[in-house]
């Protein structure tokens, strides 16, 4: 099968509702889980279903992301499989940046084209989920689809956020609408018993696409319309045989702060909806870190991650990244720390003792509630953050504010005693 499909995915626009983790980063560049970035979920997905010609469409803030996949993605030398970036450039037919997820697609077809593969499997950057594509690619020939659109049950309070789709008794879908507000009862689905019993009666588009080689190049080269879901989409559904493969599993779309943070925070209860222990794990890139060490802390469902140094009194419901140094008698709760690249060495962290002056990673005495601590991040001793009246949202320089969660911005310096 993996000489019939070619993947790709989409490292979407300038991720502005992920400001500030997409300040210095693309968005699938972002870190998640403590130690993964959000491009290993489609890339881990398409590898376990044995798709493993891949191509990653990026634009913006592109090279730690090249740097991830260059470090992470090897293959044999006898194999055809890949892990290629396709950055957006400047061609004689075509001088401006990519306008959307399709003229995105449209300006890479030339690097497609030197490879052999009957479908492309089309995925976006900023989602986290489990799939077997595989299934999804022999569903589509079996039902002599010529496009598939992986779709999930929603209740009727999700579907404004939503492009809803209708289908018929076989399955293909007759209408499409982009995030209704009102009136859209009368586009429910068949859906399973399971669902139905949830009230999860509208199929959501989730972003998850298959076409037919020729049907994407007639697609594509017949008009310049930038966006799959927005223009072409709707467009083919009166046009060509477009058919829903119903998911029920987990899935979340992790493009904004609330639903980045509560998916991460989501993967410490006792059994997370995403299984980060199942058979078929996250690939991403192999460190040689040393394990993490822990002296007098109290840990409560948390991840730590490799390469730590924690002497905090109490970290529960959190994730601790890589490299993460966490002094004595601090607190953490509900927060994502990212960690560092690097570590300082000890004559550094004399310096900013004698300086006066935070040393990388969270110092003593802190308390930190609901907050998401990007990498590189100097939080000094005695910091308080958002331990006590709501928060107003905002940027504040340092740090922002969103949905009364604290994102402290990559490398920023919080000093001794601040309060936030």
């Amino acid at each position: 099968m993996n000489s019939k499909v070619i993947s790709i995915v989409l490292g979407g626009g300038q991720g502005t509702r992920l400001y500030p983790l997409t300040a210095t980063r693309s968005k699938p560049a972002v870190p998640v889980a403590g130690k993964y970035r959000l491009v290993d979920i489609p890339i881990s997905n398409c590898l376990h279903s044995g798709f493993e010609r891949i191509f990653v469409l990026t634009q913006f803030n592109s090279a730690s992301l090249n740097k991830h996949i260059k470090n992470t993605y090897h293959f044999s030398s006898f194999s055809d499989s890949f892990v290629d970036i396709l950055a957006a450039e400047q061609t004689p037919s075509n001088v401006g940046w990519f306008q959307g997820t399709a003229d995105a697609v449209r300006q890479s077809l030339h690097h497609l084209s030197v490879h052999e593969f009957e479908y492309v499997l089309i995925l976006s950057g900023d989602q986290l989920y489990q799939l077997d594509f595989k299934h999804m690619v022999e569903e589509h020939i079996k039902s002599n689809a010529e496009i598939s659109i992986a779709t999930i049950p929603v209740h009727a309070n999700d579907v404004p956020s939503f492009g809803i789709l209708k289908t018929n008794e076989e399955s293909l879908i007759t209408d499409f609408i982009e995030k209704p507000k009102s009136g859209f009862e009368s586009w429910a689905s068949e859906v399973s018993e399971e669902m139905a019993a949830k009230g999860r009666f509208y199929l959501a588009s989730m972003g998850i696409y298959i076409f037919n080689r020729q049907t994407l190049y007639d697609l594509l080269q017949g008009n310049d319309h930038p966006d799959f879901g927005k223009e072409i989409i709707p467009q083919s559904i009166q046009t060509n045989r477009v058919v829903s493969y119903q998911y029920e599993g987990y899935w979340e779309d992790i493009g904004t702060i609330p639903s980045f943070f509560e998916a991460n925070l989501g993967l410490t209860d006792d059994i997370p909806a995403f299984n980060l222990f199942d058979k078929k794990h996250i690939f991403t890139r192999a460190r040689m870190l040393p394990p993490s060490k822990v002296s007098g802390t109290l840990l409560e469902c948390s991840i730590i991650s490799d390469g730590c140094i924690i002497n905090a009194k109490l970290i529960k419901r959190s994730i601790i990244g890589i490299r993460t140094r966490i002094g004595a008698n601090t607190e953490i709760e509900n927060c994502y720390i990212m960690g560092g690249d690097n570590y300082q060495t000890l004559e550094q962290i004399e310096q900013s003792k004698a300086d006066n002056t935070p040393i990388m990673g969270i110092g003593d005495r802190c308390k930190i509630k609901n907050a998401i601590i990007d990498k590189n991040a100097f939080i000094g001793n005695d910091v308080c953050i958002n331990c006590g009246e709501k928060l107003e949202d905002g940027d504040y320089g340092a740090y922002t504010v969103q949905g009364g969660i604290v994102v402290v911005k990559k490398r920023a310096i919080i000093p001794h005693g601040t309060v936030i």
